[in-house]
């Protein structure tokens, strides 16, 4: 009985601290004189500098649930920083809000893709950040951010849209594209109608970009998000299957973008 004790106690302590490997933090940054507060997590299981991925939120501001994806990447052996896009404290719960909030960006590309792109580079330039292999991921607004940050000309493997908005006023110049481009999407999304995905995947074709896009069936906005609920009606709702879904297609996408001599743990 002793001896039984003994061994779950080193299974559990063994579990501990392969936990304590992963390591978080806030981090300052600025964009044109305002401070943005991003959010680092990495495994320091994993030697050496590892691929970097950055991550942006949707339009509530950098919240739990993207903080939660943050970490999950790191996980996997990525560097995963969580970029600011709205300023350090301006996060909202209120729809409204958020509309107003994440509008001001819609409306200027420009800033929208610079205010981007300062997270991509405080992601470079952390010190466990191999910054030859990069990539960006996003959720509706943040979906809306990478594929801007893509059309930019930003140099990134790739950029991972999870049921981001597909619309630009600036579609990608033709060869302007150096990122490889996976949009994951809600087949019955009604924010994002039919016209805008035909528009989209015509802007990828006259681009001449490296691009696949997943419809998931039944899915509409939000499915990746529990807090969206389970009431389709309302055109936003979680899908527990469409997020496995994506989840799992992002990762297969990350690995063949990222691909590097293998990472190897610490004994």
């Amino acid at each position: 009985m002793k001896q039984a004790v003994m061994t779950i106690l080193i299974v559990l302590s063994v579990a501990v601290s392969a936990e304590a490997r992963l390591q978080t933090r806030v981090v300052e940054y600025r964009h044109g004189g305002v401070v943005l507060e991003g959010y680092l997590a990495y495994d320091d299981a994993f030697k050496g500098k590892r691929p970097g991925v950055l991550v942006v939120h949707e339009w509530w501001g950098l919240n739990d649930f993207i903080r939660e994806k943050t970490e999950n990447l790191a996980r996997l052996g990525y560097v995963a920083f969580a970029a600011d896009i709205y300023g350090k404290g301006v996060r909202t719960t209120d729809f409204e809000e958020a509309a107003a909030i994440s509008g001001k960006y819609k409306k200027d590309t420009d800033l929208f893709r610079e205010r981007t792109r300062a997270g991509l580079t405080k992601l470079k330039s952390l010190r466990q950040t191999d910054g030859r292999y990069l990539a960006a991921i996003g959720y509706c607004f943040g979906g809306t951010a990478v594929l801007e940050l893509a059309r930019s000309g930003a140099d990134v493997k790739g950029v991972v849209s999870f049921h981001g908005g597909l619309g630009t006023e600036h579609p990608a110049a033709v060869n302007a594209l150096k990122a490889s481009i996976l949009v994951l999407h809600g087949a019955d999304d009604p924010y994002v109608p039919p016209e805008e995905v035909a528009s989209f995947q015509e802007e990828m074709r006259k681009a001449g970009a490296d691009w696949q896009m997943i419809l998931y069936g039944g899915a509409v906005h939000g499915f990746t998000n529990p807090d969206a609920g389970s009431d389709k009606t309302k055109g936003v709702a979680y899908d527990e299957e469409a997020d496995r879904r994506s989840w799992q297609a992002m990762r297969n996408f990350l690995y063949r973008m990222l691909l590097q001599p293998p990472m190897k743990k610490r004994r």
